[in-house]
């Protein structure tokens, strides 16, 4: 029996499943074209070929949970970002540059991997989760900084969101996308928009 590196077996099956999930996510983010097989993912986390079978029935079965431990990262990084900033606007400023952080450090790509790879129903459920757990902070930002349609110019900023990570995965700097997106924001974040 193997030995266990936790001090209980529930915290060392969480540590082997966070293992192999991280090993599942870079995998696909060096070859976003296809779903790792549960014997790379196991390999790259340094576990036993078998132990795999323990946590995941197929790959599918793993790919489905890669998908719904990745959404809400993303969303609490971006949430901790705007719970940060002190005013509306520069809770939506921090909106925009937190999603453009994560685009840069590769996260994005891992997100589009995923989209690309399967379309599972964690897949679709877990991107709506993420978008609405996203909007819900950038509708009442935008709303405390005055704004008379925070639904859609939510839907505007995320516009922004998209055109600067394009931007970013196209070979733009992360300063340079940020500095674009701030120039553009400034004027009606930094003012009055009411």
């Amino acid at each position: 029996m193997p030995k266990i590196q936790a001090s209980t077996v529930a915290e060392h099956r969480a540590s082997q499943r966070a293992a192999l999930l991280d090993a599942a996510r870079t995998l696909l983010s060096k070859h976003p074209e296809q779903i790792p097989g549960l014997a790379e993912v196991a390999q790259h986390a340094g576990l036993a070929r078998s132990s795999v079978y323990s946590y995941f029935k197929s790959r599918a079965d793993m790919f489905d949970a890669l998908v719904t431990d990745t959404f809400p990262r993303w969303s609490a990084y971006v949430e901790k970002r705007m719970d940060a900033a002190t005013t509306p606007g520069q809770k939506v400023q921090a909106y925009v540059d937190s999603n453009l952080q994560l685009v840069a450090r590769g996260d994005h790509a891992l997100a589009r991997a995923l989209a690309s790879a399967g379309s599972s129903e964690a897949l679709a459920s877990s991107s709506r989760l993420m978008h609405d757990r996203l909007e819900a902070p950038l509708r009442a930002a935008l709303t405390d900084h005055g704004s008379s349609d925070p639904v859609r110019m939510a839907e505007l900023v995320q516009s922004i969101v998209y055109a600067l990570s394009r931007m970013i995965e196209g070979g733009h700097s992360l300063r340079a996308a940020t500095r674009l997106g701030r120039e553009l924001l400034s004027p009606y974040l930094d003012g009055d928009s009411a």
